[in-house]
């Protein structure tokens, strides 16, 4: 009987050490988001980039390690700045012959542009929860206005590091060859749809 009433004391105390992601209350309403200045949180941050593959199929690729801040203004979303590093060197696919190809001279030439940034210059609030974010993308040494849909996802405490976290989804469509990256078009691809995942976290 007491060996039965310790471990049922033991497994109590192991679920209450559990933490309890049900109790993270993230809010849906961008206006109950909390204003102020945010980082990138690298590690739940991706930018998918997917093109066509000689009409056949699309081809899927990532970049991550992505750094940059948030200036986010909740009530004017139009004062609000975004500016964001991407490492081209951490760029992946399914195929490991196709990353190094990726990074070398003929398509990114990651050692001669080690990083790709986009920094706002306007967004306008086009719904409750979206907004058109135009910028100036600099990517392999060529600098082009581009506009990101961005949706706002939801915003609250991470259960696990305790930080305020706000997270978007961000979608676009380049043309690589207006920055150089010519290799194979018409054959694969010229235009290049991207899909982001951003994570915030406030600054204290």
């Amino acid at each position: 009987m007491y060996q039965r009433l310790s471990r049922t004391v033991l497994l109590v105390a192991s679920i209450s050490a559990i933490p309890t992601f049900a109790s993270a209350q993230a809010v849906a309403d961008p206006a109950q988001v909390q204003s102020g200045a945010y980082t990138i949180e690298p590690g739940h941050t991706q930018i998918g980039f997917s093109l066509l593959h000689f009409g056949f199929t699309y081809y899927d690729g990532m970049f991550s390690n992505v750094s940059g801040t948030l200036d986010l203004n909740a009530r004017v979303p139009a004062q609000s700045k975004l500016s964001v590093t991407i490492p081209i060197a951490s760029v992946q696919t399914t195929s490991d012959k196709l990353t190094a190809e990726l990074k070398g001279e003929q398509w990114f030439d990651a050692a001669k542009f080690p990083t790709a940034t986009f920094i706002s210059t306007e967004v306008k609030s086009i719904g409750k929860a979206d907004a058109m974010v135009k910028g100036n993308l600099t990517l392999h040494g060529v600098t082009k206005p581009e506009i990101l849909k961005v949706h706002f996802i939801g915003a609250g405490t991470n259960p696990m590091d305790k930080k305020y976290t706000a997270g978007f989804e961000a979608t676009g469509t380049i043309k690589r060859s207006d920055f150089g990256v010519k290799t194979y078009v018409p054959y694969v691809g010229d235009e290049v749809k991207l899909r982001i995942a951003g994570a915030f976290e406030k600054q204290e």
